[in-house]
């Protein structure tokens, strides 16, 4: 039997307005744009805007050619602002993540030459094709939007998020990613095969030129950092934040882990669920967002022990047992 703690009630503590009805519309024609380009997936669509929303990263995990960059490119056209693409190979060095800086003949000084992570949408394809050296450049950029050379800092503009693809790391040619740059993405999913009517769709939209050329930019880059910044201000009662630290604190005493969710994580996971609930249309957060958003958020975080890997043990099933185990707040009634 699940139990459950009783929880404020939301309507009666609700933060700052916050314009939702502008969000819902720009929101909408995001998701609509991407429908027509990403045909059968409006899950990983829903995650890709949840985690723009809530100042994250993504991170898309599968087997080549399901429409892992396709997700990122359409994203990236859908907001008017600056895009750059990475393409990680073992070869690729951090300075072409970062940038370098060069001696000026005619100054006779240095200038610095930003790299490609200087945008407000940075697609990262195949991150763990490079090696992990250069996967530690986006170490400083990803959690702290801003990168230093030589001893200067130069800040990353808003809004900024990385959206990186990795086939899986059984496959030849990858480096597996290490925790710290695993903990820096705020969710991971996967896109899976489509469904037989939408790939049937697929062949003949995409048959001729890509739907990704006709797509047009529905909102600004401007617009999407004030979203942001609305939804930082949803409410999340005093209940719900303490879920989330319990569901944290269980997997770092979980028997099956040996390495459990973060503070970062827990933050992730909080900032992902008010994204969450403002596409709902809800000015507050509720268990369900936690929930729903828990696998993505906290399971590419986890490191299973030795004998739960050996019982065939997935993160994902880990997260679920957890939320088995942790009580749930009481919805106001």
């Amino acid at each position: 039997m699940v139990h459950h703690r009783q929880m404020s009630s939301p309507e009666a503590l609700v933060g700052p307005a916050v314009d939702l009805d502008r969000l819902h519309a720009v929101t909408g024609d995001m998701r609509r744009a991407m429908a027509s380009v990403i045909e059968g997936k409006d899950g990983p669509v829903r995650t890709a805007l949840t985690v723009l929303l809530a100042e994250g990263h993504l991170l898309v995990e599968d087997v080549p050619g399901v429409g892992k960059t396709m997700l990122a490119k359409t994203l990236a056209r859908t907001v008017d602002c600056t895009v750059r693409r990475i393409q990680f190979t073992p070869d690729l060095l951090p300075s072409d993540i970062t940038g370098v800086s060069v001696f000026n003949q005619d100054t006779h000084g240095f200038e610095f030459r930003p790299g490609a992570i200087f945008a407000n949408v940075v697609v990262g394809d195949e991150i763990n094709r490079a090696s992990p050296k250069t996967q530690s450049a986006l170490l400083e950029s990803m959690e702290e939007r801003q990168v230093t050379v030589d001893g200067h800092t130069y800040p990353l503009h808003p809004p900024f998020i990385v959206m990186a693809t990795q086939n899986p790391i059984e496959m030849e040619g990858t480096y597996p990613l290490p925790e710290a740059q695993r903990d820096r993405f705020m969710a991971r999913i996967s896109m899976g095969y489509p469904a037989p009517a939408a790939e049937l769709a697929m062949l003949d939209s995409h048959g001729g030129a890509s739907p990704l050329d006709a797509l047009r930019p529905v909102t600004d880059a401007a617009t999407v950092a004030a979203l942001v910044r609305d939804v930082r201000r949803l409410y999340a009662s005093p209940a719900v934040r303490q879920y989330v630290v319990d569901l944290a604190g269980a997997s770092r005493r979980s028997p099956q882990l040996r390495l459990g969710a973060s503070p970062r994580a827990a933050l992730h996971l909080l900032r992902a669920c008010r994204a969450h609930a403002a596409l709902d249309g809800r000015d507050h957060v509720l268990p369900d967002d936690v929930h729903e958003l828990a696998v993505p958020v906290l399971a590419h975080r986890l490191l299973l022990s030795g004998e739960a890997r050996l019982a065939g043990l997935t993160e994902a099933r880990a997260v679920q047992d957890l939320l088995a185990e942790v009580p749930v707040p009481a919805r106001a009634r």
